[in-house]
């Protein structure tokens, strides 16, 4: 089976397509390595990557005309919910018009899309977020992701659209870009302890997050090229730390290593105080099963980690920066 995957440097974009690859399909990778690296693109025989800028219209149109793909997963995001507040534009090119340009060619070359949401779509409702909670998103990254679908939905009952959702949350594992300082806490933490820096914990540190290690979701996804329609499905783990914890498991196993950094507190930032999932339909309809030991997975990552090049942080240039927290100025 053809099929493309967007976002193919970053996290869940890189390890599926491996999956895939080594499970016989051919693959063709869009990334404009803006969030990724050209270092964590896959490589073989039924994979070609195509850097491109999923805003430029007619080139994803004619990538469309070009390969008539069957699926499509769409995982390419700029996932910053904290910065999104300060980078508005920047936010809705990227995860709102960027969606719309693959949605238009998905409809007309019959192509079933399976959109990477995010549970910043559900705000700060009651936790365990469900699937049938109305979202209620508090910030520009979760606002765009429910655009997105909205849009599925309308494209599906007007002009019979295949699509399918999924919610994924705080995943972990290689290919993570943690030199990235806006997202992906556990990468921070990671990245600050081997750089000999401060482990920064916002506010007190008592948000509640559940982390989930990538190698579970490749055969849930699977499921989602030929089966279901219009489904949505949150997918991550179960079991929820805090912040603190988090930090001092990060403290602990650096000390391990060799890299002993203390913990610090910093102002509070805008956020949802507790986030995570019921995944009651991902098991019982994706087989879903989520057998993370947070202390390991950290682990690994750290390992990972050390033997990678000390890459350089990007910073973003902030549309407006009223409001800004200290740290980021």
């Amino acid at each position: 089976m053809k099929i493309f995957v967007t976002g193919c440097a970053g996290l869940l974009g890189s390890n599926y397509s491996r999956h895939l690859i080594k499970n016989g399909h051919e693959v063709i990778g869009l990334d404009n390595l803006s969030g990724g690296y050209k270092a964590f693109v896959p490589k073989g025989e039924n994979f070609t990557f195509v850097k491109l800028n999923l805003e430029k219209r007619k080139k994803v149109a004619e990538l469309f005309e070009e390969h008539k793909p069957k699926v499509l997963f769409h995982f390419a995001a700029y996932a910053a919910e904290g910065l999104s507040p300060f980078i508005r534009n920047f936010n809705y090119r990227n995860n709102l018009i960027c969606s719309a340009n693959l949605i238009n060619p998905c409809i007309e070359h019959n192509t079933k899309m399976v959109f990477t949401s995010s549970m910043a779509v559900y705000g700060s409702q009651e936790t365990p977020f469900t699937e049938d909670k109305r979202p209620q998103p508090i910030d520009p990254y979760g606002i765009a992701k429910y655009a997105v679908e909205s849009d599925l939905a309308v494209a599906h009952k007007h002009l019979g659209l295949r699509y399918n959702i999924v919610r994924p949350h705080n995943v972990l594992g290689k290919y993570q870009n943690i030199w990235d300082r806006y997202r992906n806490v556990i990468g921070i933490f990671i990245r600050k302890t081997l750089n000999g820096i401060p482990i920064l914990v916002y506010g007190d540190g008592e948000q509640t997050r559940a982390f989930s290690d990538i190698q579970y979701y490749m055969e849930p996804f699977d499921l989602l090229h030929d089966n279901f329609d219009g489904e949505i499905f949150n997918i991550g783990a179960d079991k929820f730390f805090t912040l603190n914890k988090v930090a001092e498991t990060v403290q602990s196993i650096g000390k391990k290593y060799g890299y002993d950094v203390p913990i610090e507190h910093a102002e509070g930032r805008h956020e949802v105080k507790h986030a995570y999932c019921n995944h009651d339909k991902a098991k019982t309809m994706l087989g879903f099963r989520d057998n993370t030991k947070l202390e390991e997975l950290i682990e690994d990552m750290f390992v990972w980690a050390m033997n990678q090049p000390n890459r350089k942080v990007k910073d973003f240039e902030y549309e407006i920066t009223d409001g800004i927290y200290d740290y980021w100025k």
